[in-house]
């Protein structure tokens, strides 16, 4: 292989492609489907009966935050490979998440249904207020474990391994730490609302879908005709772009006022996002889709 060659797929030459998307990751894959099941359930149950479930409950805040964590779980598990974690590691990560997962599947969805808001109990029972307080212990150990999961992509040794895809998927990590942020702002807020018309909430989902934005990117740089330099500096427009439009989320949202108001800053965020697109829309024509020998190579590099 040579040098070029080694550039298109992420590696150095000589390097052994031992990793592909998702890695084995069932249980992860699994829980993430789990979540899309659940959401179809809630679904169902707001085409039949409605949203609301006296006195707290609300199952399309259910439907949002299955769906939501089900595309973050399956992300997840498609990037940890790339994570150069160890065996234990990434068990320790894994099996912590699959849990935590389940525990927050269980309390958004029965307490919904019960008609209580899992998170912020008003007038509940003993039970009512056990589940929210391990939710919200739940939602601290999910921060934790992710940060310890983060700090693995910041090292030399991940970054050899496929030095454009770890570099979006950094930019993707420091964006869900913005997320996470904002997580625990609602909660200290008691609610996702601040001020007039900020939604906090806004944040918090743009902040996750980094996960999927940031590293496309990458993979689309991975492949394009273009020297090493052009392509890495297409995946640093992207996630400069995209944290900066973070940054003037949450300033908006700080202010009180929400994204889609006749205003300046609005502007420079929607401004912002935009050029976060631009590489990855210029990135998919300087790619040789139709060449079948390219498809199989990148079939032979794992993805």
């Amino acid at each position: 292989m040579t040098m070029e060659a080694g550039y298109r797929t992420g590696r150095p030459e000589g390097m052994k492609p031992l990793m592909r998307w998702f890695g084995g990751e069932y249980g992860l894959v699994l829980t993430g489907l789990l979540g899309f099941l659940l959401a179809g359930v809630c679904a169902v149950w707001i085409l039949l009966f409605g949203e609301t479930v006296a006195p707290g409950g609300n199952l399309s805040k259910a439907f949002s935050f299955n769906a939501a964590l089900g595309i973050f779980l399956l992300s997840t598990a498609a990037i940890l490979p790339y994570s150069a974690m160890g065996e234990r590691g990434r068990a320790i990560f894994r099996w912590s998440y699959i849990v935590l997962a389940l525990y927050s599947y269980f309390a958004e969805n029965v307490q919904n249904f019960r008609g209580v808001n899992p998170r912020f109990v008003e007038n509940g029972t003993p039970f009512d207020e056990m589940v929210g307080n391990l939710f919200t212990t739940t939602a601290m150990l999910l921060i934790v474990f992710y940060v310890y999961l983060a700090v693995y992509y910041f090292r030399r040794r991940a970054y050899e391994l496929r030095p454009a895809l770890v570099t979006g998927i950094r930019y993707a990590m420091l964006a869900i730490l913005l997320s996470f942020v904002s997580g625990i702002w609602i909660s200290v807020n008691d609610g996702r609302m601040v001020g007039t018309s900020g939604n906090i909430i806004v944040l918090h989902g743009l902040g996750f879908h980094a996960l999927q934005a940031v590293p496309l990117v990458a993979w689309l740089a991975e492949r394009a005709s273009l020297p090493a330099a052009s392509r890495m500096r297409s995946i640093h427009i992207t996630g400069l772009a995209y944290l900066l439009g973070l940054l003037a989320v949450g300033w908006q949202t700080y202010l009180g006022h929400g994204v889609f108001e006749a205003s300046g800053l609005p502007v420079v965020i929607f401004s912002l996002f935009l050029i976060s697109i631009l590489p990855g829309v210029q990135l998919l024509f300087r790619i040789p889709w139709g060449s079948r020998a390219q498809l199989k190579k990148f079939s032979r590099h794992g993805g």
